[in-house]
């Protein structure tokens, strides 16, 4: 689902118009970004975490020329699914496996 999928999923559900979705949307995304860019954390209790993780200097190899190196210290973000979303995905295992392949037969 891309975001425009998305749009019209909530804009269905909600019977909102999609422009006035796309902007809530829109916000929500740039306010969860902004926030983890500044070192804090956004909890939407059920669905999951976002957070800013610093990813330790590590070595790694040149794929081109094989050689060793070293990677930098990094902040990523990072997302972690709450207990609810954890529960629902368990629980539609082979609802979710007949999709992926499905998906992979159309490539």
């Amino acid at each position: 689902m891309n975001k425009g999928e998305l749009v019209d999923a909530i804009s269905k559900t909600t019977k909102e118009n999609k422009n006035t979705v796309d902007k809530i949307l829109t916000a929500t995304t740039q306010i969860i970004m902004d926030t983890v860019t500044s070192g804090k954390k956004v909890t939407l209790v059920g669905f999951g975490s976002f957070e800013p993780r610093v990813r330790k200097e590590r070595d790694g190899r040149n794929p081109k020329t094989k050689e060793a190196m070293k990677i930098p210290e990094t902040v990523v973000p990072a997302f972690s699914a709450g207990k609810i979303f954890k529960e629902l995905v368990a629980n539609n295992i082979e609802e979710i496996k007949q999709s992926l392949a499905k998906e992979k037969k159309e490539f």
